[in-house]
Formats: C-alpha cells, structure tokens, sequence
C-alpha cells in the first residue's frame, strides 16, 4: 500500500526539464550542406559543444571544397563524396544553430574553443527536407587551414 502511495505521489511531482538532443537519424545524410560565418552565443558544453551561426550574406561554395584533404580518421564516412556533393542550403535564414560533437571529441581532436566571433565553416547535415529550425549537425568542421572530422576520434 505504502508503494502505490509513493508511485501517486511521485507521479504528481514536475516533470525534470528537458532538453533535446537530436540524434543522426534525425538529420538527412544524403544532403551534405556547406555553411560558414561567425560564431556567435556559444555553449562550449556536453553533450555537445553548439553555437549559433551567423551565416555569411555572400555564401558560396568554396571552389576548392571537392579537394580539400580529410582526416584519415573519418574513412568510415565516405568524406570526398560528401565535399564533391555539397549544397548551399535552400532557405535562407540568416543564423543557424550549429551541433558540434561532446567535448570529449572536440578536445582529442585539440580544436579549441570556439568564441563569438571566430569566423568558421561546416560541411554537415539538417533536418529531413531543410524543415524545422535551421539546425546544422557538424560532419566536418574547417577552422582556418584545420580539418576536423567530428563524427570521428583521432587516432
């Protein structure tokens, strides 16, 4: 009896906040999505470090993207067909939200913290169809002449 009790009361407390936390699935590989501008309200924390973007007002596809060399460490994911099939996004908002990998990653990889106002790209992936908020889950991220593969560890 005391049990029942207990289960009805807890039932009624609040539920804890929560936050949402997308996984891959919820992101459509098949459109890897090129993006880059300045950093802007970052939270450098797990489970994975994000920022806002706000994304460059003359976006393009850098001519040399196709080229550009990779991680070794990303071979699992077939990183030269997703630079040679880069797209600009088709909606056109002006900051995206940017998923980066947890912390632990970002530091085996020693990319350092990212601040307000550090000038980035990302090659990565939104939600199925570009629907929803303009969330951006980070595949490779290009600081300066640095190539992180974040869905990876180094070895």
């Amino acid at each position: 009896m005391q049990r029942r009790h207990l289960l009805i009361a807890a039932a009624t407390l609040p539920a804890p906040v929560a936050f949402a936390h997308h996984g891959w699935s919820s992101f459509d590989q098949s459109r890897p999505l090129y993006l880059e501008g300045m950093a802007r309200k970052v939270a450098w924390r797990n489970p994975h470090a994000e920022f806002d973007l706000e994304v460059a007002a003359d976006l393009k596809l850098p001519a040399d993207l196709a080229r550009r060399t990779l991680p070794a460490q990303s071979a699992g994911v077939d990183g030269p067909a997703l630079l040679a099939n880069a797209r600009l996004p088709t909606r056109r908002d002006k900051v995206w939200h940017i998923e980066l990998a947890p912390l632990t990653r970002m530091e085996a990889w020693k990319v350092a913290e990212i601040k307000p106002g550090d000038r980035v790209a990302l090659l990565g992936f939104t939600f199925n169809g570009e629907k929803g908020e303009p969330v951006l889950r980070v595949e490779y991220l290009f600081i300066g002449a640095a190539t992180y593969g974040l869905r990876s560890s180094p070895t």
